[in-house]
């Protein structure tokens, strides 16, 4: 069997760590919407510098995609296959992307400071408005289910690699497993 070709280091480590930080932040986000109190206050003071540190990541990683190529896909894998995970993989670039910045909007649109850390404020974006703070926290809940759902989609198809095609395409991200580097 021909050794498998890795993402570099740089790319796994940004995708690893964005993976946790980014269902962290999910499940961070519906336990804030449901909460009330002290509670809600702890975790709005978590969820807002995660969604900073993201978007910063993702621009970062789309940086790094741009500049080294991942390794190609199997030859074997069907060109609407090839089609899908190009399109899910920019779907969830643009998502990481978007999500942070509507977020920041709608607080800048209602008046709310954006903390990344004690002491550091980022400026609004937005002029306060309270009409489109509503819209954007509707957007921003969409947006947030839409990338919840590509993520189970690319879990998905994750563990259809990994565990039934076993075409090399998991260990190519997966750092635990033996396989031939792409360039670093």
């Amino acid at each position: 069997m021909t050794p498998v070709i890795r993402f570099s280091v740089v790319a796994r480590v940004l995708h690893w760590s964005m993976a946790v930080m980014i269902v962290g932040m999910l499940f961070v986000g519906v336990f804030m919407a449901a909460t009330v109190g002290p509670a809600y206050n702890l975790l709005l003071s978590l969820h807002r510098p995660m969604g900073i540190l993201v978007l910063v990541l993702a621009f970062v990683r789309l940086g790094y995609r741009l500049r080294v190529a991942p390794p190609p896909l199997p030859d074997s894998l069907p060109v609407f296959q090839r089609v899908a995970a190009l399109a899910s993989h920019w779907l969830l670039y643009a998502l990481m992307i978007a999500m942070p910045l509507v977020g920041w909007g709608m607080l800048s649109a209602g008046a709310y400071p954006v903390v990344f850390c004690k002491g550091f404020h980022l400026p609004p974006i937005l002029p306060h408005d309270p009409a489109l703070f509503a819209f954007l926290r509707h957007v921003h809940t969409w947006l947030g289910l839409t990338l919840f759902a590509v993520i189970v989609i690319h879990l998905g198809a994750a563990l259809l690699h990994a565990l039934i095609l076993r075409d090399g395409v998991f260990p190519a991200m997966a750092s635990w497993r033996a396989g031939r580097r792409n360039r670093d």
